[in-house]
């Protein structure tokens, strides 16, 4: 019988680059790994993704797998649920992808990332909307606030990117079931807007269609294209969102944990034995 991990406790990846064993203890909160360029980071990351993406669904028994395994809690769980964060803005390259979706708006790798996350948002509406009806069709006493509970976590990511945006003038549109925005009486699609502000929309919007519900979120420098003071504010966001996410991601910024994540950094040399036979 299936069981669904709450976190993973431990990631091991055994002969990286046929020199390296990596044994990484991580919390069920929040997982930061450092280290000088090209020391690994974005291979442990990837490593760790890749395995986890082989089985169907994103699922992956405790034990190992292709030289890397993973331990879950609790750790009679079968699977565990996770998203992947791409930061590089990069043009998509595939012309066959780009005839395949059929929208001229979507050119770069976060843009890609809009448009997939856009179909989840619609999924994530209908499956409120349904909870609310029920609730408020339940004649149970606290029908009501049942009902606007459900709903806050909508409105709490739509008052988050208006605060972030804010200094734009940038409004997401409230009234729409896709994400737009409006800008000075414009309509704007979220293919318009800087790469920074597509980032931070991307990683808010993976964060709230998980439904407040556990999984690891994934992410490899989500720094790239984000002003300093949302660097600086991005685990608090993300934790605000969504307390049961346990975030794994690597950087190079301080700034992303100047916040109070100091004692959540793991450098690379610290989990590697490099003694190798």
């Amino acid at each position: 019988m299936k069981k669904q991990a709450e976190y993973i406790k431990r990631i091991e990846i055994k002969g990286l680059w046929g020199r390296k064993n990596i044994a990484w203890d991580l919390r069920p909160d929040v997982n930061i790994l450092s280290g000088v360029n090209g020391i690994g980071k974005s291979t442990i990351l990837n490593n760790s993704v890749r395995r986890l993406s082989d089985l169907e669904g994103g699922a992956l028994s405790n034990g190992i797998h292709l030289g890397v395994s993973f331990t879950f809690y609790p750790e009679d769980a079968t699977y565990i649920h996770f998203d992947v964060i791409r930061s590089f803005d990069r043009p998509l390259l595939s012309s066959g992808l780009l005839e395949k979706i059929g929208n001229q708006n979507v050119k770069t790798e976060l843009d890609w990332q809009l448009y997939l996350l856009q179909r989840r948002y619609l999924d994530y509406q209908v499956n409120i909307g349904n909870r609310i009806i029920a609730a408020l069709q339940s004649g149970e006493p606290d029908a009501a606030v049942k009902a606007q509970q459900l709903s806050e976590p909508k409105k709490k990511f739509q008052d988050l990117i208006d605060d972030l945006f804010s200094d734009t003038g940038k409004k997401i549109i409230r009234t729409e079931n896709e994400i737009r925005f409006t800008q000075i009486g414009e309509t704007l699609h979220p293919y318009q807007l800087s790469s920074g502000e597509k980032q931070m929309l991307v990683i808010l919007l993976t964060v709230l269609i998980e439904d407040n519900l556990p999984y690891v979120l994934f992410m490899d420098e989500p720094e790239v294209s984000l002003h300093i003071e949302w660097q600086k504010r991005l685990i608090d966001l993300i934790l605000d969102l969504n307390p049961n996410v346990q975030i794994i991601l690597t950087t190079h910024s301080p700034a992303v944990i100047m916040n109070g994540w100091m004692d959540n950094v793991t450098e690379v040399s610290d989990i590697t034995d490099q003694n190798l036979r």
